[in-house]
């Protein structure tokens, strides 16, 4: 969902915009051909072959022609486990406040993070969160309950507030995320995936150890897609500041932008190249193009884990 179909603009309720992005999603999935699998929401789900008739719902049997089971509330078909980065970095670019067309990389992350809640509420799937930076801010192991959903909100709103001044070793994270997460799971990992060149073998052995107990992992790569990646700047001198070492440069913009976005586009290439090669699935996601690449990622990996 592109976020400008949101008519509200100022984040006031994190719940009802998450609703609304998924609703947006729902019907841009039924109006478009949309093959591979069938989205089953609610309390039902297609009757497959050898399956007891016992919990067949007839009456939408009369509707629809198509055998349908009920869904019982207690039903919980996979656990997914959400990652957030929150260095200093995913607070780019500065916003004086957070509103749907205005969201830096921590607030799309915030939003994203609760819309796959959203659709993870429908399909009955449990839930558990985890937030870093140089620290380990936060941890809450996956469940269904509302309850439990309703605490995990309030901690992605804080993330909508907040500011940061962290640096982070990501991978030194992930390691004591992945000691925690003991069934198998689903995992979303939401970072910009900034680090020094040495630090990347580092990483990568973090995110194998995340698979290890046969998780799958997505990795969404948060990035703006204007400035980090096409480096669309006016042509007037400027001062470059690294938020998280304080590292300064003088350019102009245009000097140098033909060679970054060169540069940027390789390294892309290479987190794509080595994720593939760790069975990882790499989702680049730009915070300007909306949420509709996210959910998706979700649907397929259920899918497949059904």
């Amino acid at each position: 969902m592109n976020l400008s179909e949101v008519k509200s603009a100022e984040i006031k309720n994190l719940d009802l915009l998450a609703k609304q992005v998924v609703e947006g999603f729902i019907t841009g999935i039924h109006k478009s051909p949309f093959h591979g699998f069938s989205v089953e929401f609610s309390e039902h789900k297609l009757y497959n072959n050898g399956e007891s008739t016992r919990h067949i719902d007839w009456k939408l049997f009369a509707k629809t022609e198509k055998l349908y089971t009920k869904k019982y509330e207690e039903e919980t078909n996979l656990r997914c486990h959400i990652i957030i980065d929150n260095s200093a970095s995913m607070h780019y670019p500065i916003v004086k406040k957070q509103t749907i067309n205005t969201l830096n990389k921590i607030g799309f992350s915030a939003v994203a993070a609760a819309s796959l809640m959203e659709i993870l509420k429908r399909q009955r799937d449990a839930v558990g969160l985890s937030i870093y930076s140089d620290t380990y801010e936060y941890y809450a192991p996956e469940k269904g309950s509302d309850r439990h959903r309703n605490m995990l909100l309030h901690q992605l709103e804080q993330l909508l507030v907040s500011d940061s001044k962290a640096k982070t070793e990501t991978y030194h994270y992930l390691h004591e995320i992945a000691e925690k997460i003991h069934r198998r799971s689903l995992i979303f990992l939401f970072t910009d995936m900034f680090q020094t060149s040495k630090e990347d073998e580092a990483l990568f052995e973090a995110l194998r150890h995340l698979k290890y107990n046969k998780h799958e992992v997505i990795l969404f790569h948060t990035y703006d897609g204007k400035t980090e990646f096409n480096f669309n700047f006016d042509n007037s001198p400027k001062k470059f500041v690294d938020v998280e070492t304080g590292e300064e440069i003088n350019v102009y913009a245009e000097n140098v932008q033909e060679k970054y976005k060169e540069l940027v586009e390789n390294y892309f290439k290479e987190l794509k190249n080595k994720c593939l090669q760790y069975k990882i699935d790499y989702i680049p996601v730009d915070i300007h193009k909306g949420y509709n690449e996210i959910l998706t990622s979700y649907l397929i990996s259920r899918k497949k884990n059904m």
